[in-house]
């Protein structure tokens, strides 16, 4: 294997881990609507994901910075021709990490309600406009013989982009449904285990429309393995739900959206964002790569600093293991 297909490889593993882990913290974030039912019920959500959230971003960090370095004609031509997108998911995780940080500093009734709302806004829209990003590119964009995008807006947001938004939104809002209830004590646990199986029946019907569409239009036999594995831990997580398995529903829901990102790298490999208008002006791991000597630095880098990160982040996680409830909210007006 060249080591641009091992890179290749490592950036899927990169975006496989963000949408693990910011899947279930966004969730958390459109739950902070949809399921809390008070100040002190909204500030036990947040809680959840609080110690955790930005250390999930550091992936995104790393994916896109991976992608700059290992495939850069790749990084621009993603960057400049989803600018409008990317800027919108930008300016959502800038708000949403200020809506964090900010929310509790001041008592007022109209403050916390604004930042409460931000995080609601800037969870839900990323969720969905990182789905539409990735239908996109794997179903392909209008490029030409320079590798530049020469679509419209309009070109993005296409049947099959909108469905991959629904879809990811729907499992990033399930995710966090089943990790509220792993986390959380009392009658917000309850509720989120029924919410979870509401959520979960129109994910897994959306994803469903979703794999087929994919698999016809693009698919093989590996991206159809992948494809039945979402759809099977999907089904399980559900059960595991209904059984007040919280661990097992969290781990499979996990697992749905590990599969369900491999499908879309499988079914895009060797190329890295197709080309609808020529094939042959589609850019692949080869064409867009940076040079044997640069990949091998990198290597080197990635093999020393990827368990030390690894260990920090689930040093963290198991610090702040422990269930939460509203009894542990001291003060439910901050």
């Amino acid at each position: 294997m060249e080591l641009h297909d091992v890179w290749f490889v490592l950036i899927a593993v990169l975006w496989t881990g963000y949408f693990f882990l910011e899947g279930f913290d966004f969730g958390v974030g459109v739950l902070t609507r949809l399921l809390a039912r008070d100040r002190a019920e909204k500030r036990v959500l947040i809680n959840t994901i609080g110690p955790v959230w930005d250390g999930n971003e550091v992936w995104l960090l790393t994916a896109g910075g991976a992608t700059f370095a290992a495939f850069p004609e790749w990084y621009a031509t993603l960057f400049s021709g989803f600018y409008l997108p990317l800027l919108a998911i930008l300016i959502c995780l800038i708000v949403r990490g200020v809506a964090f940080e900010y929310r509790a500093k001041r008592p007022e009734e109209n403050w916390q309600r604004n930042w409460e709302t931000a995080i609601f806004w800037t969870s839900l829209v990323p969720a969905f406009l990182w789905g539409v990003a990735f239908g996109n590119i794997v179903r392909g964009v209008k490029l030409d013989a320079d590798f530049e995008y020469v679509g419209t807006l309009g070109d993005l947001l296409n049947p099959y982009a909108l469905l991959g938004g629904l879809v990811t939104l729907t499992l990033f809002t399930l995710h966090g449904t089943v990790f509220t209830a792993l986390k959380t004590v009392g009658e917000i646990r309850e509720r989120a285990r029924k919410l979870a199986l509401k959520v979960g029946l129109a994910a897994a019907v959306l994803a469903l429309v979703f794999l087929l569409w994919t698999q016809v239009e693009s698919g093989d036999g590996t991206s159809l393995v992948a494809s039945g594995v979402a759809v099977a831990s999907l089904v399980a997580a559900l059960g595991a739900n209904q059984a007040g398995r919280e661990g097992w529903a969290f781990t499979l829901s996990g697992v749905t959206i590990v599969a369900a990102v491999a499908m879309l790298f499988l079914t895009l490999f060797p190329n890295v964002m197709p080309s609808t208008l020529d094939p042959a002006w589609s850019l692949t791991v080869t064409n867009a790569s940076s040079s044997p000597y640069t990949l091998k630095i990198m290597t080197w880098l990635a093999v020393l600093a990827t368990p030390l990160v690894l260990l920090y982040q689930g040093w963290t996680y198991w610090v702040f293991r422990k269930r939460i409830g509203t009894q542990h909210i001291a003060d439910p007006v901050h």
